[in-house]
């Protein structure tokens, strides 16, 4: 049986997602030649696996300056999960809400300051901490998505952004908060 007669084998692996392509036996006078030349050729990416890569690559870069959003996913599903659970929590949590409070009240009476500015920072994150406290004794009690509670959630989140980005720019005002 000749060589151009005889069934060839065709088991080459060939990893997923790629592409083969086979490139014919060249004839040489007097020459027998050894297996066909195969080159792979990797598949090029959508352009949604593209938009996603390039997403995910922004996003862990700069993850740290949007930490307040994600914070707020997590609470808004944890919060979530606790309500199908144990809705009685947000009991718990309704009392956890004046703790704030008593922190400002210790802080004026043990550390107190003259400066305009440390006592705005104390008064809004005493504000913003009872107000989030709240918002999740209610969205335990309730559901996250009950009534305005995600309006409000949305509201908080982004208020905590902007917060954020803001005193990361002027690290002396957050410094003196203490």
């Amino acid at each position: 049986m000749s060589s151009r007669t005889r069934a060839r084998v065709r088991t080459q692996k060939v990893p997923a997602g790629a592409t083969t392509v086979r490139i014919p036996r060249q004839r040489r006078a007097g020459h027998r030649q050894s297996a066909p030349v195969i080159v792979v050729v990797p598949e090029r990416p959508s352009l949604t696996a593209r938009a996603a890569a390039a997403v995910g690559v922004w996003a862990w870069e700069h993850r740290r300056a949007w930490a307040p959003t994600a914070a707020a996913l997590v609470l808004f599903l944890a919060t979530g999960i606790v309500h199908l659970l144990a809705a009685w929590v947000g009991l718990v949590l309704a009392g956890a809400a004046i703790v704030p409070l008593g922190w400002l009240a210790w802080v004026t009476k043990f550390r107190p300051t003259a400066r305009r500015s440390v006592l705005k920072w104390r008064a809004g994150l005493t504000l913003a901490v009872t107000t989030v406290t709240a918002w999740m004794a209610l969205a335990v009690a309730f559901s996250p998505v009950a009534g305005p509670l995600g309006w409000l959630w949305l509201l908080l989140t982004l208020t905590a952004q902007s917060v954020w980005l803001y005193s990361r720019r002027t690290p002396t005002a957050v410094e003196e908060i203490h």
